[in-house]
């Protein structure tokens, strides 16, 4: 009877410690279930690796540290008017940006209409979209001069073409069956890309969007890096040039930082929102 008890006391003694276990383990499992939290672990691990590869090098002006950096980027912020240099690049960027997207669905258009102005297109993307838009930079600076004219034609051309060849790879892909219903129903020209190709597209649509942000967003950097966003101000690509020159290594990285935390923001708060509330909504992709 005694062994009983002692069997049932330790029991009562173990239960609650593997009931804490269990509130623990789920814990952890939905915490690192978290998107969010995954992906920021994938950060800090970074940082770590850069902060002790770093100290291993020992030459801040070579390879400053994580923490240096950041040090580096709040002085920015606050004394250097960093933020100031963003807006001027993201505020180019999206004027290059919105009529590079403008102009490719007008091509795309007109190609649906007929097999020549198809090929066509699919021709001047096997044409241009490989051409470097920076290679295109001694042009526009040729043609618009030293200015926001010259980095928006560039633009344009990084924009264009992968969008443009994303887009209408998208559209050949509809199912005929789709596109015999629009006809059924009447649909044509406008109303028959809007409402039954571009829907069906969408997944391609948005991949374009992502790639020619991409594009746009290194071509700019690339291009301010030679000449800033105008004749009177400069803009990222610019701070870390000259930034660079004066070698102060730790504001360079300052400016990488910024450029790839907005790239961050584009990504993870724009395109996967867009892509939240459409394709995977309505169980066009996972």
């Amino acid at each position: 009877m005694s062994e009983q008890v002692r069997s049932l006391e330790r029991v009562r003694d173990v239960q609650p410690r593997i009931v804490r276990e269990a509130k623990r383990n789920g814990w952890l499992r939905s915490a690192t279930s978290s998107v969010f939290v995954r992906r920021l672990l994938v950060l800090v691990c970074l940082a770590a690796i850069w902060q002790f590869s770093a100290a291993l090098a020992h030459n801040p002006i070579l390879f400053p540290s994580f923490t240096e950096t950041v040090s580096a980027l709040a002085e920015a912020v606050w004394s250097e008017n960093l933020l100031q240099y963003a807006f001027a690049s993201v505020l180019v960027l999206l004027k290059g940006y919105l009529l590079g997207i403008g102009l490719a669905l007008i091509l795309v258009s007109f190609a649906t209409l007929n097999n020549f102005l198809r090929e066509a297109l699919l021709t001047l993307t096997a044409m241009f979209n490989p051409l470097p838009a920076i290679a295109l930079l001694p042009l526009a600076m040729l043609w618009f001069g030293l200015g926001e004219k010259s980095l928006i034609f560039v633009l344009l051309h990084s924009v264009t073409w992968p969008f443009s060849l994303a887009t209408l790879t998208g559209f050949q892909s509809v199912p005929e069956t789709q596109r015999l219903v629009g006809r059924n129903y009447g649909l044509r020209g406008v109303r028959y890309i809007a409402l039954i190709l571009v829907p069906s597209a969408l997944p391609s649509i948005i991949s374009g969007l992502k790639i020619g942000w991409a594009f746009a967003w290194r071509t700019l950097i690339a291009a301010e890096l030679v000449f800033g966003v105008s004749s009177s101000s400069g803009g990222l690509g610019w701070f870390i040039f000259r930034n660079r020159n004066e070698l102060f290594t730790d504001k360079v990285f300052a400016g990488l930082i910024t450029v790839i935390a907005i790239g961050l923001v584009v990504e993870f708060g724009i395109f996967r929102a867009l892509e939240s509330s459409t394709v995977h909504r309505w169980g066009q992709q996972r």
